[in-house]
């Protein structure tokens, strides 16, 4: 059966379902908007403001999401755990504009992004960032990369615990710890994410050296869902 027939109402219908059925679908146009929204716009044909925003309409219209409806971007929005995604009217036209929190491989000008200030009570002692053990030998040597991203990404704590939502993925098996005031005191600007993820673009190379590593730990889960156990690290530094 042909999903696209019946217009906006029988795309709309599909909702979470397609050929596939249950979530897949709502799981591959968060993927989709995540490539879209961070990396890819230009190369799509997208116009993407220096805000990072692009109207929803004009998204919708590209092929990659003709199948989709302006409900099934608004479910996949409103219900994404990680809060990857803003949607908001356009201040002048009220258009239904959309873009990713942070994530960026493109460069955004102004991603509403709050400086976080050496004593300020938004000011972390320690924030975490989560990678995979088969990269620690790289990264104890020469630390943290932003790589073609515009900012490094870091947690204010791992996914289980209070208020983190965001900031590293679950199947994370290395936690490196970062010292933020330490950091902060030579020169390198954090700054807070509308969806509490902590960004920095590194020092002039675009690295968090070791030697702002305040901790390691190898992340073990455990039979309690979402929960780990630890083991400490050798820093060598």
């Amino acid at each position: 059966m042909d999903g696209d027939r019946g217009g906006k109402g029988g795309r709309g219908r599909r909702g979470r379902r397609g050929n596939r059925g249950g979530e897949d679908r709502d799981v591959r146009l968060s993927k989709s908007m995540s490539y879209a929204l961070r990396h890819g716009a230009n190369q799509m044909g997208l116009h993407m403001g220096t805000d990072g925003f692009l109207f929803v309409e004009e998204l919708l219209a590209h092929p990659q999401f003709r199948s989709y409806s302006l409900e099934d971007v608004e479910r996949v929005v409103a219900t994404n755990d990680k809060q990857r995604f803003k949607l908001c009217p356009h201040p002048e036209d009220g258009r239904l504009q959309i873009r990713a929190s942070q994530g960026h491989s493109v460069q955004v000008v102004d991603l509403e992004l709050k400086p976080v200030l050496a004593g300020s009570p938004d000011c972390p002692a320690e924030a975490v960032h989560g990678s995979y053990l088969c990269n620690w030998s790289s990264i104890q040597q020469q630390g943290l990369s932003r790589m073609n991203r515009t900012h490094i990404h870091l947690a204010p704590g791992l996914p289980e615990e209070e208020g983190v939502i965001s900031g590293m993925r679950k199947d994370c098996d290395l936690a490196v710890y970062i010292d933020v005031p330490k950091a902060l005191a030579d020169g390198i600007e954090f700054f807070w994410s509308e969806n509490h993820v902590l960004l920095t673009a590194g020092d002039a190379e675009g690295k968090l050296l070791p030697k702002y590593f305040s901790r390691a730990l190898r992340l073990r889960p455990t039979s309690k869902k979402n929960s780990h156990g630890f083991i400490t690290l050798r820093l060598g530094v």
